[in-house]
């Protein structure tokens, strides 16, 4: 559980890419892919601590979208670090991780 959630820059970089790319997909889709994580952020006010923990982080499985939240908890604040594609090679999410 957390008191807050706090969304760090480069995820929020990653989310609007996210978005770009559904959005380039079908139009009104990058808009449901943002409404559908910012979601799931939020429910880390209630869910935050209970996910295992992956590439040093703790990593929530967004519902709708092949997308990971990872997200670090201190002193009852959850600070998403990434928001990353889960279909990308795990090479690649490996080093995304390692540089936030």
């Amino acid at each position: 559980m957390a008191e807050w959630v706090l969304v760090l820059e480069q995820a929020a970089v990653d989310l609007e890419n996210g978005r770009d790319f559904y959005e380039k997909q079908l139009p009104g889709l990058g808009d449901y892919f943002t409404d559908s994580l910012i979601a799931d952020i939020e429910s880390l006010q209630l869910s935050a601590g209970i996910h295992a923990i992956h590439y040093g982080a703790h990593r929530m499985l967004a519902k709708r979208f092949p997308f990971a939240i990872y997200y670090n908890l201190k002193d009852g604040t959850a600070c998403v670090i990434a928001v990353l594609d889960v279909r990308r090679d795990p090479t690649w999410l490996h080093g995304q991780m390692k540089n936030r």
